[in-house]
């Protein structure tokens, strides 16, 4: 038996090495189109009960669009423990846009004059989930928030566009 094998194996050897040459691949006179445009970014943000986001930073390239799912993994009701989430623009100062945002209560924490964010969430509860799609700006670093009050100070962190 041990001797069949090696026969089978020998002749399976010596096949495979056939003096053939290989086909010619005929080369294809399409030239390859190159898109500039970034392929589009799926992001999922977790936030719980205990006031935090699972990600600090964000990245993504100029004007690539991203979509981002916030998920609410806690058991907190949104008038108790709502997250949502909010990209600023460069150079808004955080404090004084939550302070503005605590204000905004009957809309759900998001202040009514929109220049300073470049996108937000609607507020959600625990269980909930949350999806939106946006244009990443130019390069540089923005801040994200949730601006229910007093969680802007844990649950925050960065959008990185290089």
């Amino acid at each position: 038996m041990k001797n069949l094998l090696t026969l089978v194996i020998l002749i399976l050897f010596l096949h495979s090495c056939n003096s053939k040459p290989a086909p010619k691949v005929k080369e294809s006179s399409v030239k390859e189109s190159v898109v500039d445009s970034p392929k589009d970014l799926q992001i999922i943000l977790n936030s719980n009960d205990q006031m935090q986001f699972d990600k600090k930073v964000l990245s993504s390239s100029p004007g690539q669009k991203i979509t981002l799912t916030l998920n609410h993994t806690g058991r907190g009701n949104k008038m108790i423990m709502g997250h949502n989430f909010v990209l600023l623009k460069k150079d808004v100062d955080v404090d004084i846009f939550a302070r503005k945002a605590v204000e905004a209560r009957d809309n759900e924490y998001i202040p009514k004059e929109e220049e300073e964010m470049i996108a937000y969430t609607k507020l959600i509860g625990g269980g909930e989930s949350v999806t939106i799609s946006f244009q990443a700006p130019s390069q540089g670093i923005y801040n994200f928030i949730c601006t229910f009050p007093a969680h802007y100070q844990l649950m925050r962190g960065q959008l990185i566009v290089k």
